[in-house]
């Protein structure tokens, strides 16, 4: 055998530091002294060239970060101010208290193709307890498996016919199957999900299914982050279930942040007039 060095190209976007020859890891061949060794070392070393190219791609990310709103038309306050709502017919009515909305998704509507790591998607837990569904809306990446447990003592008949997944787990309590596992369905197509129990018509969540790991539910206040994006041009968009989604074409640099803000409303719909 040859005293060529064992080494690894170095790929585009690995660090310069890792070059072969800057490397304190590449070795001849007399220096390990059987293919056992040799064995052993290229294992070690494949997880410290992953390791590298992990942290490289953590290295040159940035951070997208800003402030998700909502708001209905302003000409409805007239009603209230008016003191139309105080009367016996409508003091009842519930309105929408825009600036109280949670669940507001913010999300990369494409998927990633410019050599970050691939990201694997993981089992999520939706909960049915006091005949509720715990999350109401549950962002997830195309793939991820979702698991239906039952803490009730009654029945509920989780289903849904939605286009991109419809099923139904049929009636259970508690651990639905027989060896103790939970019911769950696995989430393979693009889309919004709507699931609700045959039973109870209060139940009712939804799943909206993404096409790449980077997308983030709004807090209280409306503030939102999306870490570790590779640096590029993303279609960047705002969500939630009763209202227009917003879109933005966001440029993200190697790294530090991009303050992007949206506000939500029935804005961009057609107009429908009577003639």
């Amino acid at each position: 055998m040859s005293e060529a060095a064992i080494h690894f190209d170095r790929p585009r976007g690995w660090p310069a530091a890792f070059t072969p020859q800057k490397c304190p890891h590449i070795r001849t061949v007399s220096e390990f002294g059987s293919s056992r060794t040799i064995a052993r070392f290229c294992s070690v070393n494949a997880a410290v060239l992953m390791a590298a190219l992990l942290a490289s791609a953590v290295l040159n990310a940035a951070t997208i970060t800003g402030v998700v709103r909502a708001q209905g038309k302003p000409e409805v306050e007239h009603d209230v101010a008016s003191g139309k709502y105080d009367s016996r017919r409508f003091k009842f009515v519930n309105r929408i208290d825009y600036g109280k909305l949670r669940d507001l998704v913010v999300y990369i509507d494409q998927p990633m193709t410019n050599n970050a790591p691939p990201a694997v998607p993981s089992v999520q837990i939706v909960r049915q307890k006091d005949a509720v569904f715990t999350p109401h809306v549950l962002p997830v990446m195309v793939g991820t498996t979702v698991r239906w447990p039952n803490q009730d003592d009654i029945f509920h008949n989780v289903f849904s016919y939605s286009a991109p997944k419809n099923f139904d787990l049929d009636l259970y309590k508690g651990n639905s199957c027989p060896d103790g596992r939970l019911k769950e369905v696995t989430f393979d197509k693009l889309g919004r999900v709507d699931v609700f129990c045959s039973i109870h018509s209060q139940m009712h969540c939804i799943m909206l299914v993404l096409p790449c790991p980077h997308f983030a539910r709004a807090d209280s206040a409306g503030k939102y982050s999306l870490p570790n994006v590779p640096p590029g041009t993303y279609m960047l968009k705002a969500w939630h279930e009763r209202l227009p989604e917003s879109a933005k074409q966001v440029q993200v640099p190697e790294s530090g942040e991009r303050k992007i803000d949206f506000t939500l409303g029935i804005t961009g719909l057609p107009k429908h007039s009577v003639t």
